[in-house]
């Protein structure tokens, strides 16, 4: 019979467990440290029989220990079957979903907030969170339509951003209400825009990016002060949103 922890690793593993219980996964060595060093709550730990063979997983096991952190061991075969990788490290952690606010974004000089309008693709929304905090942005802002901040494909991806940089899920009005209350410009990110050149931002600036397939909504369109766009080889067709918003962000903080 599988045990309390194991049977809430499954529960964890679809969305609505997730919202009852307020808890999301996070597995691999590399991510479960970064949950301790982010100070995230951690209510138990699965680890396969072959993670303290390696130093690095013997390491991470002890410093689990040192925080009283349960810890379960499991045959290779059971942890299999818990993983959702296809190349598992042998660690799956049950966390906290760290929460926030749009009262928690804040917009400063040099340091935007990136905007996703309905981005779908959890690799996508992990890695523009990990781009974000990479390059200095003050926060995110998931808009109706992308996905679920604590999904553990997009914790995964975000490779500890997600414990570190304020992100709050907000409906579109609410975003707009936001704008004008804290000052916020809006640059949105559509393949018909202008070059972003070397300019300063504003001082506070908002960066929206579209969904994959249908770009930014009309509404968040007609809220921009500019529409941006990242000239393209001629056949190039389009990038990956998060590399888009990777250039699009550094072009605004590091800008002349």
């Amino acid at each position: 019979m599988p045990s309390q922890l194991v049977t809430t690793i499954r529960n964890l593993q679809q969305r609505k467990g997730r919202r009852r219980r307020g808890q999301t996964l996070a597995e691999g060595v590399r991510l479960v440290e970064e949950v301790l060093a982010a100070g995230v709550s951690c209510d138990g730990v699965v680890a396969a029989r072959g993670l303290a063979d390696t130093p690095r997983g013997a390491a991470l096991l002890e410093a689990l220990a040192g925080h009283a952190i349960p810890i379960e061991e499991v045959g290779e075969s059971e942890f299999r079957g818990l993983a959702a990788t296809d190349t598992p490290q042998g660690v799956v952690a049950v966390i906290e979903v760290p929460t926030w606010s749009l009262a928690d974004v804040a917009a400063r000089p040099g340091a935007p907030v990136l905007v996703l309008d309905a981005v779908q693709d959890p690799g996508n929304v992990g890695t523009l969170l990990r781009t974000a905090f990479a390059l200095g942005a003050a926060g995110a802002v998931l808009l109706r339509g992308s996905a679920d901040l604590a999904n553990p494909k997009v914790i995964r991806a975000a490779m500890g951003a997600s414990f570190r940089l304020p992100a709050a899920a907000a409906e579109p009005a609410e975003f707009v209400a936001w704008c004008r209350q804290t000052g916020t410009s809006v640059w949105a990110a559509v393949a018909e825009g202008t070059a972003l050149a070397r300019a300063a931002a504003p001082d506070r600036l908002a960066l929206v990016v579209g969904n994959e397939g249908a770009g930014v909504s009309e509404e968040l369109r007609a809220l921009a002060v500019q529409q941006v766009a990242i000239p393209l080889a001629r056949g190039a067709e389009s990038l990956n949103v998060a590399v888009a918003a990777g250039i699009l962000l550094y072009e605004a903080t590091h800008g002349a």
